[in-house]
């Protein structure tokens, strides 16, 4: 091996995620996660081993790669790991090429044309469901025949490591006759993975959910940021306003759908039977584990919430097939969200509102302090990663921290 990877590694030599890094020394440019190193391929380049143009391997987005298409963009991907398993490969001798990830600064890295948030896991929204509605009818009567999701905001998707400040808004406390205005007194975070596009449709053009996948390029982790006092008094009718679109966070590795090719797995039963355009076949949900952290601000990090992405009840080929089905253009690099990723058990609720249960049930983190939601100080870690024996694919983590409203 070219480079030393530690054991058990998100980014070991199946994963292969792109980024967009820079340091002291060098400008923004696109790169690959190895072990804890980035392997600068605007360096590579140099070396005369690519087909293509290789001018947008020094661009400050992925776009231009990602436009090349999958043929090259995973030809890629496999040269670099044969490169790294090959000591006599065109890397060898050559550690200008790696730059230490602790030394290098992430970026966005897509620039993102447009966001759409679904609404996928059956757990969440029967949850919310109960919370807000009728606990006997917890489901709207659309849920189980489409993929229910609502077009958010691009322009306020930000990369890890970027803090959030609190935002402001309208809510109607519980008694009042009239609204009050005020920092959001239950700010929440909303555990998802964001898959990006890779390829553009015309306007009038429909993607089926047999082509879906030649349509996505990879996924990130999703941090939905939501403002749970606002959205309550604002989404009727039209649905989540400002409560959401103050801020979303991602992870700044992207990892490709063909790294995480080993871990497909069966996708719940859907009952009752949906329609033709959203039937498939074959394995297109993915068994990868999530965990969310808080930490306050001066105090120990605690895991309040494992999840997994096998837990979605429609899968990424359903919604992009239904985001397109009336002809809704899509772009490389445009961001599309899970939902919020709840499972069965308590513990792998998705959100602050289902694990406090709407703050009635506190979560007591390792301090011996209580958490009903999010507070001013707090930094909020998602991390992600799928195992099948020996291969480990990860995500690394989306790590956000909360400051006072301005």
């Amino acid at each position: 091996m070219i480079i030393e990877i530690p054991e058990n590694s998100d980014f070991s030599i199946h994963n292969i995620p792109f980024g967009i890094f820079s340091t002291q020394e060098r400008s923004p440019r696109v790169g690959v996660a190895v072990g804890e190193h980035i392997l600068d391929l605007a360096a590579v380049a140099e070396l005369d081993v690519f087909d293509f143009n290789t001018a947008l391997l020094e661009k400050d987005t992925l776009n231009d790669f990602i436009s090349l298409g999958k043929e090259i963009t995973a030809r890629v991907r496999k040269k670099i790991q044969y490169w790294l398993k090959d000591d006599n490969s065109v890397l060898a001798g050559k550690p200008e090429l790696f730059v230490k990830q602790s030394e290098a600064q992430m970026h966005m890295p897509v620039a993102v044309g447009d966001y759409t948030d679904f609404y996928s896991s059956l757990e969440h929204a029967t949850n919310v469901g109960k919370m807000f509605r009728d606990p006997e009818n917890a489901l709207l009567p659309n849920w189980k025949h489409i993929p229910v999701g609502y077009h958010g905001r691009a322009s306020s998707i930000i990369v890890s490591g970027e803090p959030i400040h609190r935002p402001k808004g309208q809510t109607m406390p519980n008694g009042a006759k009239s609204p009050a205005f005020g920092p959001t007194k239950r700010l929440d975070f909303e555990l998802e993975i964001g898959f990006i596009c890779g390829k553009d449709t015309q306007l009038g053009e429909s993607v089926s959910t047999k082509d879906a996948e030649d349509y996505i390029f990879g996924l990130v982790l999703f941090n939905d940021w939501s403002a749970r006092d606002i959205q309550k008094w604002e989404y009727v009718p039209l649905g989540p306003f400002l409560a959401k679109n103050f801020a979303s966070s991602i992870s700044p590795w992207v990892v490709t759908l063909e790294a995480l090719e080993p871990f497909r797995i069966s996708g719940p039963k859907q009952e009752p039977e949906v329609l033709p355009y959203l039937q498939y076949k074959g394995e297109k949900n993915y068994d990868i584990n999530l965990e969310v952290d808080i930490q306050p601000e001066q105090g120990e990090e605690t895991t309040v919430c494992f999840s997994n992405f096998k837990h979605m009840y429609w899968n990424m080929a359903q919604q992009l097939a239904h985001h397109t089905v009336n002809g809704c253009n899509i772009n490389i690099g445009d961001m599309v969200a899970s939902g919020t990723i709840s499972g069965k058990e308590e513990n792998s609720f998705g959100s602050m509102l289902e694990l406090s249960w709407g703050g009635t049930k506190p979560i007591i983190l390792k301090d011996g302090i209580e958490r009903k939601f999010i507070d001013d100080g707090d930094t909020v870690k998602m991390r992600g990663y799928a195992q099948n024996g020996d291969i480990r694919v990860g995500f690394g983590e989306v790590s956000t921290k909360v400051l006072p409203a301005k």
